[in-house]
């Protein structure tokens, strides 16, 4: 009577231990492997090949899969972590990727990022809260601004830099430029809520429409610390001019978005 067959263990299926194992870490380029760990698995996040709540292998796996440190290991996690691509879920669950929040705004209306009908109609209705950080705020003046605005070089502006944020991921970071010759009480603005809301109930002035262009561009270095990129990644750079209902001038905005939240939807007319 023959043996028995050996019993053989049925493979085991983890798809985020076998994408990881596509992780090459090399030792003879000048960036840290805890930096190689983060820019890699961004890529896998940002492309959807890590869905959000993806389970990642623990720290210790992790090190082990790659012969590195676990500390090395912790930091590539915590860099992610960081730029709010994973979320600890406790000691049962692990680390779980979260991604980012999608936005997908029509592009027909003038409407603020802090705009009460454009948190319903577009974070809110979503699940997210819309949130601002203010990065620079000052009153300048500047040649090339006013010549847009078709003031003289002295006029003065209040230009301010915002990151916006869903549930505390920035998606966008912005420069602005408002007419303190149009509306002087904006310069006692804090410009951490909606500059629209602003104009029509402190300037009594009303926002009615604005010609806006979308490009193509590569994030910055200032927008790759802001995001928590691990390196440039793709953007939409969107340029603004806001008009009165008499067609005065009253914003100019140069906001960019990080490509991998945003997708633009348009009502065509045939």
């Amino acid at each position: 009577m023959s043996a028995p067959a050996p019993a053989i263990n049925p493979p085991v299926s983890n798809p985020s231990a076998a994408l990881l194992g596509q992780l090459q870490l090399e030792a003879r380029v000048s960036e840290p492997y805890y930096l190689q760990l983060q820019r890699q698995i961004e890529a896998l996040v940002r492309s959807g090949a890590l869905p959000a709540g993806t389970g990642l292998p623990s720290e210790r796996d992790l090190a082990e899969m790659l012969n590195i440190s676990r500390s090395t290991a912790k930091r590539g996690y915590d860099e992610l972590r960081r730029a709010r691509l994973l979320v600890s879920k406790g000691r049962r669950s692990g680390t779980v990727v979260q991604g980012v929040p999608h936005v997908v705004p029509a592009m027909r209306d003038l409407k603020g990022f802090s705009d009460n009908k454009q948190e319903l109609d577009g974070m809110q209705e979503l699940g997210h809260m819309s949130s601002t950080r203010v990065l620079e705020r000052a009153i300048v003046s500047d040649r090339m601004v006013a010549s847009m605005f078709n003031r003289t070089s002295e006029g003065e502006f209040l230009r301010l830099v915002r990151l916006r944020l869903a549930d505390g991921v920035p998606m966008s970071r912005e420069i602005a430029w408002y007419d303190l010759g149009l509306a002087p009480k904006l310069a006692n603005w804090p410009g951490e809520d909606s500059a629209y809301a602003f104009l029509r109930e402190q300037c009594g002035l009303n926002p009615t429409w604005a010609t806006q262009s979308i490009e193509a561009v590569t994030s910055s270095k200032e927008e790759v610390a802001a995001f928590g990129f691990a390196a440039p990644a793709p953007c939409l750079l969107l340029k603004r001019q806001t008009f009165t209902a008499d067609n005065q001038q009253v914003e100019y905005v140069e906001g960019t978005f990080r490509g991998d939240a945003y997708r633009y939807q348009i009502k065509l007319d045939l």
